[in-house]
């Protein structure tokens, strides 16, 4: 990650009531969290971080292994966010298992900063897998449909 995008987001974060952060690409992970913030350990082994100034950065290396996926075409979170399979509590879900899919078509939302951004599919193709539960928190890249 340059360091202009990783300036840009802690000056978002300190500008903004979130209190952190995480953002994991292929160059390996970040995380940034606001001073003071009360924020539960990321590992257990790993004690609280000390007061910094306006945000501490913790850069981390790449995973060494992924965790293995199903065969398919792959549906991953463009962003960050709460993950929801209908447009409303009550409505139907966007898409089941088994359920054809076509490219362009909208298959959850996902919640990003009081935003309701609608994902649609980047492949044609059967729904083999739903990886996420409704209401679960996603990370950018996360898996969350198996396409067949």
């Amino acid at each position: 990650m340059d360091l202009r995008k990783l300036k840009t987001l802690i000056d978002l974060v300190s500008e903004s009531n979130i209190s952190e952060l995480e953002i994991t690409e292929a160059e390996g992970k970040v995380r940034i969290v606001k001073a003071g913030a009360a924020a539960a350990p990321v590992y257990a082994a790993a004690p609280p971080p000390a007061a910094a100034p306006a945000a501490a950065v913790a850069l981390a290396a790449p995973a060494a292994e992924e965790p293995a996926v199903p065969e398919g075409k792959v549906i991953k979170s463009p962003m960050v966010g709460t993950f929801y399979r209908a447009a409303s509590p009550g409505a139907k879900a966007f898409v089941e298992l088994g359920d054809e899919v076509k490219e362009g078509m909208p298959v959850c939302i996902i919640e990003a900063m009081k935003i309701m951004n609608e994902i649609e599919s980047d492949c044609a193709g059967k729904i083999k897998r739903i990886l996420c539960e409704n209401g679960q928190a996603v990370e950018f890249g996360q898996p969350l449909f198996i396409v067949e």
